[in-house]
């Protein structure tokens, strides 16, 4: 690769250790960025902190950490109290186990990273390693310090290299139940999950990322030209809905069993009944 790496150390299970380097998966350079400027004499305005309560500047040697306690006050942490909490890092990913390449629920998948040798040799053994884990339909589960946090990692096989993909702690994600448990259980008939499992397979399709675009960052680059060359955009109207139908008859509309197509349904017109609990 010729970007530099983010992080770079070891691979290690059991005999197996290989100098890698991880270089992130995502790039920002694409998006339009703006900076905050003065609009009165169009110079860039400067970030500064101000004590909320004099409203005077508080210069960086004076900044420090604080947690919020009950009765509104703020417990001071100093930076060498954090510092000494931080793992040391020995530079390498253990992989402690593999397991099967769905064994984690995708809600705990943070940043990802190419894996990439950068030491002798190291190019055999991952493209080896990633064959062999492609072949067996497995991941591995690694553990490591990365910019001063201990991370779980979970590294897959794609194509011939391998892609590390940090994950979210149990405490990062929320759980389903507290946003779900006022979704009543509900029975639909026959002839409804037949029309949606219809409509489905209708429309079975698989995924190409150059099939799909941002289109609010493409939206802001035509402004910034727009601007630049001195013309005016013209926002586009949106799409008018109407004709609102229940959802049975969505369904059949939209699985070609009716007269029209793509027709709003309302929660209103469900056509299901409720299970009692």
């Amino acid at each position: 690769m010729n970007r530099r790496a983010s992080w770079k150390g070891h691979l290690a299970f059991a005999d197996f250790n290989c100098e890698i380097g991880l270089y992130s998966a995502l790039s920002s350079a694409e998006k339009i960025s703006f900076n905050i400027v003065n609009r009165k004499t169009g110079h860039r305005v400067e970030r500064q902190y101000v004590d909320s309560d004099t409203g005077e500047a508080v210069l960086r040697e004076d900044q420090v950490k604080g947690y919020e306690l009950d009765n509104g006050d703020y417990l001071v942490i100093e930076g060498d109290e954090i510092a000494k909490l931080m793992p040391e890092s020995d530079k390498v990913i253990r992989i402690r186990h593999f397991l099967p390449m769905d064994g984690i629920d995708k809600l705990y998948f943070d940043r990802s990273y190419y894996l990439a040798p950068t030491g002798e040799g190291g190019e055999e053994a991952l493209t080896l390693l990633a064959k062999a884990m492609q072949d067996e339909n497995v991941a591995a589960l690694g553990e490591a310090v990365l910019f001063r946090r201990n991370r779980v990692l979970l590294i897959r096989p794609s194509g011939r290299a391998l892609v590390a993909t940090a994950l979210n702690f149990s405490y990062e994600v929320r759980s389903q139940t507290t946003v779900f448990k006022s979704i009543p259980d509900i029975e639909f008939d026959d002839e409804m999950l037949e029309l949606a499992g219809h409509i489905i397979e209708k429309r079975a399709g698989t995924f190409d990322p150059a099939d799909y675009s941002d289109r609010y960052n493409d939206a802001l680059a035509e402004l910034v030209k727009a601007k630049i060359e001195g013309r005016e955009i013209v926002r586009p109207q949106p799409r008018r809905e109407d004709n609102i139908i229940d959802l049975k008859e969505a369904l059949r509309r939209s699985a070609g069993a009716g007269a029209g197509s793509g027709k709003k349904a309302t929660a209103g017109g469900r056509k299901a009944s409720r299970k009692a609990s």
